[in-house]
């Protein structure tokens, strides 16, 4: 993966369109807080005497220092220091007062200004008047998107197994989610043109959430092609997209035809254009975390839409989160524009996907070794989940039988997730309910698979009965111990 700076002049590209109509009443008209509107932000050459600001003096850190490794995983024990200090601007990066201090909800400028560069040369938005906000992580941002354009007894589309945090936001919003068909590339656009075509539901359908690589729970990643499509029916149905894509970075290509996967060179396997990057209109919403790339409680993302969207988010942020921490804003900040350096940072994605790739092309060959006619899946080609269509036999049509097998995984010494928590229910689901689990393979260690491999097969095989006895999966396997060995965890709590 490489990117090279867009050519393009922003004076040349058109302005996004407006979709304001698609707001729901409150954000139609755009306010300021009250107080701000008057005042405006304070900053640090202000004699401010307005808002309730405390002295930087007040603030106990002097001095945040940390040891930083080199962005290639190849290179071990090359390390370097991020440092920030108190009254001076840290090369790029504000000084420690600044970080410290209340500031605006559209984040810190120096995090801000790498990301609007990062997301040029990784996107390239072809509209004039994008910008970036900061973020808390993904699921806070889905909140606020969501608030954007769905209010109390509204629908919003969603794919047909989705991620529980996107599910519970919604639910809290008293927003109801509308199911669409997917297969494995995700949405399914003809399902999609056929759920908003015969839609007839007190307010009409103004937005689709979906996470169109490595997509949580199932793993698919929508082709290039999939993406048009799906934007394509968009614009026929003036929807908003929001595009949840954390694992974007993470796209790991496909499984080699060796067991070697050392060759692999990420520098030359090409990413999947995002939704963003095909958006002429501006009506899609990307909602972008370091959750999966940097470190999850860092709690810190962006969200890249045009202008006077981010003028609403910024209003949500003030009244919620304010902003991320300034202080995780402040290291990312020095560690992106100073310590690594734009093709530092590549570099470290680039050692990720391949970390990843090794991870799941270990899982997978161990899959297919152990669960040939327990399981049936697809080989993700991003993220760090394998979604399994679990085989139970004769048992396939009793209501217990996922709950038994969970029990007997769980006594087996092996979790992973089932997919009820990410199924949006609907009749059909209900009436044929498939069984699926979903394994993360991020965070066992690899020495860890093959046992919990084996130990699955051992549970699937205890609901089945007798009949899989003979199978060649578990031909060698032994009983279920009474006395549950340490859980292996191949799961993950996103």
């Amino acid at each position: 993966m490489s990117f090279t700076t867009s050519t393009a002049l922003a004076s040349k590209l058109p302005q996004a369109k407006d979709l304001s109509h698609l707001f729901v009443p409150t954000f139609r008209i755009h306010q300021k807080s009250p107080f701000k509107a008057v005042m405006g932000t304070p900053t640090l050459d202000m004699i401010n005497m307005a808002g309730g600001v405390p002295h930087p003096s007040t603030f106990p850190l002097e001095q945040v220092q940390a040891t930083v490794r080199a962005p290639s995983h190849a290179a071990p024990g090359r390390t370097g220091t991020l440092s920030l200090e108190r009254t001076q601007a840290n090369g790029s990066t504000e000084s420690l007062n600044e970080l410290l201090q209340y500031n605006d909800g559209r984040g810190m400028a120096s995090y801000c200004r790498f990301l609007r560069q990062f997301t040029e040369q990784a996107h390239a938005p072809p509209y004039a008047d994008w910008d970036v906000v900061a973020s808390c992580g993904n699921t806070d941002s889905i909140a606020k998107a969501v608030s954007l354009f769905c209010q109390q007894g509204d629908h919003i589309i969603v794919e047909q197994y989705s991620f529980p945090g996107a599910l519970s936001n919604l639910v809290f919003a008293k927003v109801k989610p509308v199911p669409v068909a997917m297969d494995i590339e995700g949405v399914d656009p003809v399902a999609l043109d056929s759920l908003c075509s015969s839609w007839t539901g007190a307010t009409p359908l103004r937005a689709i959430y979906v996470i169109p690589t490595g997509q949580n729970p199932t793993g698919a990643t929508m082709s290039l092609a999939r993406r048009k499509a799906l934007y394509a029916v968009a614009q026929k149905h003036d929807l908003v997209i929001i595009e949840d894509d954390p694992y974007y970075f993470l796209q790991l290509g496909p499984m080699p035809e060796t067991q070697d996967t050392t060759a692999t060179d990420m520098n030359k396997l090409s990413l999947v254009p995002s939704l963003l990057s095909l958006d002429t209109d501006g009506r899609v919403i990307r909602l972008d975390s370091f959750s999966k790339i940097l470190a999850p409680n860092l709690r810190c993302g962006w969200i890249t839409a045009p202008a006077y969207i981010q003028d609403r988010m910024q209003i949500l942020n003030e009244s919620t989160i304010l902003q991320p921490s300034g202080l995780t804003q402040g290291v990312i900040s020095r560690l992106l524009n100073d310590t690594w350096g734009i093709e530092g940072w590549i570099e470290h994605l680039n050692a990720l996907r391949a970390a990843y790739a090794a991870r799941r092309n270990l899982f997978v060959t161990l899959s297919r070794k152990h669960l040939a006619g327990l399981a049936t899946f697809t080989v993700p080609t991003a993220g760090m989940f394998l979604w399994m269509r679990v085989d139970l036999g004769d048992a396939a049509t009793d209501a217990t039988a996922m709950p038994r097998l969970l029990d007997a995984m769980k006594k087996g010494g092996v979790m992973m997730a089932p997919d009820m928590p990410f199924r949006v229910a609907n009749a059909a689901a209900a009436a044929a309910p498939e069984r699926y689990l979903r394994a993360a393979f991020a965070l066992a260690e690899t020495d860890m698979f093959e046992p919990a491999l084996e130990r699955l097969a051992r549970a699937i095989a205890s609901i089945r009965g007798s009949e899989l006895q003979d199978t060649q999966s578990v031909a060698c396997a032994e009983p279920i111990e009474t006395t549950a060995p340490a859980p292996i965890a191949v799961n993950s709590s996103t």
